[in-house]
């Protein structure tokens, strides 16, 4: 079958055109390319072999897979990692270099080896990657210890990393030259492993904040002044699904913007060339302040540009399962929004390609596979829907909760029905049919 049109390849998200994926790596943006560095085993369909697979879009949503990146050498597989422009040549790359930093796992090589954390750098915009001779940059501080992220810090004018260790704990790391690195502060993140991420944001009251962030989808939010985080909330949670995980942020987005992708773990892909995808990227911003400011995470604008054909619904009274809503739209691939009044009890149930996604008031509840998600404290709930042919991602109350999941259609006679338990009154409902981005 051709490249990219098999019958369950995503067709709005990233996958891989052959083996393996897990988390994206490497996120960074120069000179109007987007670079997606991800995960990759290149021999086959299963975990093992780590490399770093290498993609490229101009827009953050079409997808070019280019030459692999990084290989495995003597110190180890190529695990997750983080990349910068190194625009002061701080380095000693070259103004402009980019820059990666990756775990070299050790122990996946020869079993006496360590985890340690190493260098590689692109001066042509990631066509050709240099490791750097002087590899491992850092030690190791812990079995296991991996992920570095690495941000310019720009009111103390140096590179700060963010760095898990083991069980529940991280690190904090700086550098004025990218080579030489100090640990100065341990932080916990309780209930989270692996895949941190640290950047700043604006609150509603205008004030900058700090998010410490961790690869199920839980994080901090406090303030950071080059030498010390000091958490300012409890633990959050921002990802409320079952496959959204190991998330990070690219490096130098334009126009201030903070845009996170996730790897969707847990899919499945019958008898497919490859193995995972990636989320849709999504646009990070904060609501609320002080101790209530929340994370909110809302697909990129530039996902408007797959709309092909639109059906749009006023108020609908929603009848029982014996003769649903059916909205006239053929398509396996759907944005879908809706904004309904909340109710004392009873259900909204939403037939997407055969499976069902419930909404139970009484519980107050958003429920997918027997997955419940907490519903938004509002009297209002707007529901955004992005299917794919096996993704589904749900975004509340303009972002305010989100949950992706693996997808996988059921029997269906229409791909969209509704239908309730008692009355239900929708204002609104809006259907996109989306594009293939291939």
């Amino acid at each position: 079958m051709k490249l990219y049109s098999e019958i369950h390849r995503p067709q709005f998200h990233f996958s891989a055109k052959e083996n393996w994926i897990n988390d994206p790596n490497g996120l960074v943006y120069c000179d109007g390319i987007w670079h997606l560095f991800f995960q990759h085993n290149p021999e086959s369909k299963i975990w093992g072999n780590m490399t770093w697979g290498h993609a490229i879009s101009h827009d953050l949503i079409r997808w070019e897979q280019v030459e692999h990146a990084l290989y495995p050498d003597e110190h180890g597989t190529m695990f997750s990692g983080s990349a910068v422009i190194d625009h002061k040549n701080s380095a000693g790359f070259g103004k402009g270099a980019m820059l990666l930093f990756y775990t070299a796992a050790g122990d996946c090589v020869l079993p006496e080896r360590p985890y340690t954390q190493c260098l590689a750098h692109s001066t042509d915009n990631g066509v050709t990657v240099q490791k750097y001779g002087g590899n491992p940059i850092i030690g190791n501080f812990a079995k296991g210890n991996r992920d570095p992220k690495v941000i310019w810090h720009e009111e103390s004018k140096q590179w700060i990393m963010a760095l898990y260790l083991i069980d529940n704990e991280y690190c904090l790391l700086r550098s004025r030259d990218c080579k030489t690195w100090e640990r100065f502060q341990d932080l916990t993140l309780p209930g989270v492993t692996e895949c941190p991420d640290f950047f700043p944001l604006t609150d509603d009251s205008g004030s900058l904040r700090w998010v410490f962030w961790g690869a199920k989808g839980k994080y901090l939010i406090g303030s950071f002044d080059g030498s010390k985080f000091v958490a300012e909330t409890e633990t959050l949670t921002s990802e409320c699904g079952s496959n959204g995980y190991a998330a990070q942020t690219w490096s130098d987005a334009p126009d201030g913007r903070i845009i996170q992708v996730s790897w969707m773990n847990k899919g499945l892909y019958p008898e497919m060339p490859f193995n995972h995808q990636m989320s849709i990227p999504v646009e990070l911003s904060l609501h609320g302040s002080a101790k209530d400011v929340r994370l909110v995470r809302w697909p990129v604008k530039e996902c408007e540009s797959l709309r092909k054909k639109t059906l749009r619904l006023n108020t609908q009274q929603i009848p029982g399962w014996k003769s649903p809503l059916v909205i006239e739209i053929q398509s396996d691939l759907m944005e879908v929004s809706l904004s309904a009044v909340r109710r004392a009890s009873g259900r909204l149930h939403m037939s997407i390609r055969g499976q069902a996604v419930i909404i139970d008031w009484e519980k107050g509840e958003l429920v997918y596979q027997g997955h419940p998600v907490a519903l938004p404290n509002s009297q209002t709930i707007e529901v955004l829907m992005l299917i794919d042919k096996t993704s589904l991602e749900i975004f509340l109350n303009k972002g305010l909760v989100s949950a992706s999941f693996p997808f996988l259609p059921g029997a269906y006679l229409n791909p969209l029905e509704l239908y309730s338990d008692g009355q239900q009154q929708l204002e609104e409902i809006t259907v996109h049919e989306l594009a293939s981005i291939w």
